[in-house]
């Protein structure tokens, strides 16, 4: 079982749409989990407009609870996907350096834009990017097992 961990700065907009999309996506072949840089949304529940954006795709984000990075989050995960490269950065600078080789951007390249304090279109926009990156890393387990 591949083990995923979705890093963004709050674990309150990104990372936790990226888990539950990843976890629908995966099935048993994957687990997930998310966190965040900071710890200002620890134990809240992710934002409504995420929500409600999850919502539209059918997934339900209503369990979450945030959650800040730790050192053990590192070492557990097999992939460390950060939502954008000033997160990336800092997940580097926080490494020490034994996990080097597990960290990368959720969008090889490109940074998955940060919605916070937007409309819900952007909210929208956003998961919709988040869930199209999904296949990126359960697609090929999904095309052999089917």
């Amino acid at each position: 079982m591949r083990k995923l961990l979705t890093v963004c700065l709050g674990n309150y907009c990104r990372s936790p749409f990226a888990q539950v999309a990843l976890t629908r996506r995966g099935g048993t072949a994957v687990t997930v989990r998310s966190a965040g840089l900071i710890g200002k949304w620890q134990d809240q529940p992710a934002n409504p407009s995420m929500i409600n954006a999850a919502r539209r795709l059918g997934l339900d984000l209503t369990h979450h609870r945030g959650r800040q990075i730790t050192m053990e989050d590192l070492e557990w995960a097999d992939d460390v996907l950060a939502m954008d490269a000033a997160v990336l950065d800092t997940l580097r600078a926080i490494d020490d350096g034994h996990n080097a080789h597990k960290l990368s951007l959720y969008l090889p390249g490109r940074d998955v834009p940060d919605p916070m304090g937007q409309d819900e279109s952007t909210f929208n926009a956003c998961s919709v990017v988040i869930e199209a990156g999904t296949a990126l890393y359960t697609g090929r387990r999904r095309q052999q097992s089917g």
